[in-house]
């Protein structure tokens, strides 16, 4: 137990140091759907003031939730318990308890693991998608399967579901969709001779043909990515159909596909076709916001960030990713789930109040979607005529069914808790190599290290 212990406290470490790249403070890795959102105001409760084992209550209606951010998150958690209350229970009370951000939530529970005692814990908590195997796996108590929830699981993208399934078991109830969208600017693309049909389903040689002609004419990048926190190389293998791991160990030096996504970016970078910025803030306030570029390619959570500028309302489009070899891209990045604790007193609300909310509403999800910006996975709930409306800021392109429809076709890859170390790695490697550096070379270096980190010979 000891052993568990101590990695789950170095995997808590890990995590909040590798999330200043991954979003904002307030969120992290893409889970939040505004990358600059507000930080709390001062009557915001401060993470942990509040004992959850005391707000869970006694009355048989009441349950407590730990999640961060207020100006996502927060809100879906809000719209889902409005719709408890008016379609089952009037007496319904959500407890929300702001965290300040996620790792406060993964700190909570191990730090509960470490004292062998999880009435600490609220009966819920928002959770990463990309650490709860891990801490399932490490603290089994912790955590209530859902398993027999009154919950069509087929309704569900099987990415967003390939992370909460464990053992065969069903954990956790899907909130927000991480599908990674290529948003285009269509009046500097007609400007260069181009339509969205041109860059929709094309090679990333021929996006990078498209970008030189892009750059020449208007001295705009075709994409940006933060060169430090770089997400580009998991969302383009995941498109192929890859991983960065093979059977729970590091797959780089031997993995092809992993090499041509590196020279790729490689030669992006180096045709001016793609922009590596310094570090998130620089990503999003220099590149997306200052206007340096005429595509951006994430998790659909950075939409917040391209309607920052006004004066582009009309003139952006979606799509899906370029590949390879030429033909649709689908990938996901970011996202959590709710799971019940093994504190929680009365599983079967717990269960209830998430399956006829979370499991498939689209009142909840309509709301959510409307109030916060949160995108469901959800794949029947995304044919509500909320979802089909066209969004003005996007030439009245209905881009939120759009975004559920193509996350249904995302491919379940393998997924590992060193998931953010890969990326650092792998980072620091392209910029490496960019600057002269031989790629296998910096490939061998960035598994190496990665290799150490993890315990492998």
């Amino acid at each position: 137990m000891r052993r568990k212990i101590v990695s789950a406290v170095l995997a808590v470490a890990m995590v909040t140091t590798m999330l200043a790249g991954c979003g904002s403070g307030a969120s992290s890795s893409g889970d939040s759907a505004a990358s600059s959102a507000p930080a709390a105001d001062a009557g915001a409760k401060e993470a942990g003031s509040e004992a959850a084992g005391d707000t869970a209550g006694a009355d048989g209606h009441t349950l407590s939730v730990y999640a961060w951010d207020k100006s996502f998150n927060i809100p879906a958690l809000e719209a889902a318990e409005a719709d408890y209350q008016k379609n089952v229970d009037p007496d319904f009370k959500l407890n929300i308890i702001e965290q300040s951000q996620s790792s406060d939530v993964e700190n909570a529970v191990t730090m509960a693991a470490s004292a062998g005692d999880y009435t600490t814990l609220p009966d819920i908590v928002l959770f990463q998608d990309h650490y709860i195997q891990k801490f399932v796996a490490d603290y089994p108590d912790a955590w209530q399967d859902v398993n027999d929830a009154d919950v069509n699981w087929d309704d569900f993208s099987k990415e967003k579901l390939s992370y909460s399934t464990i053992d065969g078991k069903h954990y956790g109830f899907p909130v927000d969709n991480g599908t990674v969208i290529f948003a285009y600017r269509t009046d500097i693309l007609e400007e260069c001779g181009y339509t969205l049909d041109d860059v929709t389903g094309i090679s990333w040689d021929k996006f990078d043909e498209i970008g030189k002609k892009v750059q020449e004419k208007t001295g705009k990048y075709l994409l940006s990515m933060d060169g430090d926190g770089n997400d580009l190389i998991y969302m383009m293998m995941q498109a192929e159909g890859q991983s960065q791991f093979k059977d729970g160990k590091p797959s780089i030096t031997d993995n092809e596909t992993l090499k041509k996504v590196v020279e790729t970016i490689v030669k992006l970078a180096n045709d001016k076709v793609l922009y590596l910025a310094n570090d998130w803030s620089d990503y999003t306030d220099q590149t997306i916001v200052g206007d340096m570029v005429a595509g951006v390619m994430n998790g659909n959570w950075i939409i917040p960030t391209i309607k920052q500028v006004g004066d582009n309302n009309g003139k952006w489009e979606i799509t899906t990713m370029p590949t390879l070899n030429g033909g649709d891209g689908y990938a996901s990045n970011g996202g959590s789930s709710l799971y019940i604790t093994g504190n929680c007193k009365n599983v079967d609300l717990a269960k209830d109040f998430l399956a006829k909310t979370f499991g498939g509403s689209k009142e909840t999800y309509d709301a959510a979607l409307t109030n916060g910006g949160v995108i469901t996975t959800c794949i029947s709930a995304g044919e509500s005529d909320v979802y089909k409306q066209g969004i003005e800021y996007f030439n009245n392109q209905p881009i939120y069914s759009k975004i559920v429809e193509m996350g249904a076709n995302v491919p379940v890859v393998e997924q590992n808790d060193y998931h953010y170390r890969a990326r650092a790695y792998l980072a620091a490697a392209i910029i490496n190599i960019i600057n002269g550096s031989d790629v296998d070379t910096e490939l061998k270096n960035a598994e190496d290290q990665l290799k150490f980190e993890m315990g492998i010979e």
